[in-house]
């Protein structure tokens, strides 16, 4: 039992260690951020599927909130579709590349699409 104990405890340490490993890099994002800008790169772009939605700027926003946001896509608090879709697709290393590179830009500047 205390071998069972003293391996559940050990793993959990390492899952833990490996979640705060993850650290974005904006550089590493450039080619990740190619689907974002058909939406997130139109000043004033409405998308209209499944109701209007005004889609936001990405640049300059915190990348704490941009991980928290494409984090609650993957788990379905949020529920736009094309959304949902999208952050599926991401690990969690796309997910701080991104946030870090949307992070680093200019707030309500084009440049906030591939540079």
């Amino acid at each position: 039992m205390k071998k069972l104990l003293t391996m559940v405890v050990l793993g959990a340490a390492a899952t833990a260690a490996l979640a705060q490993e993850v650290k974005g890099n904006g550089d590493a994002a450039k080619d990740k951020v190619a689907m974002c800008i058909g939406c997130h790169g139109i000043p004033g772009y409405r998308a209209s599927f499944p109701e209007v939605y005004e889609v936001p700027m990405l640049g300059g926003q915190s990348a704490k909130y941009i991980e928290n946001a494409l984090k609650g896509y993957q788990k379905g608090d949020r529920k736009h579709p094309t959304m949902r879709g999208i952050a599926a697709t991401l690990t969690d290393q796309d997910i701080a590349d991104v946030a870090a590179y949307y992070s680093q830009q200019k707030a309500g500047s084009q440049n906030n699409t591939l540079k």
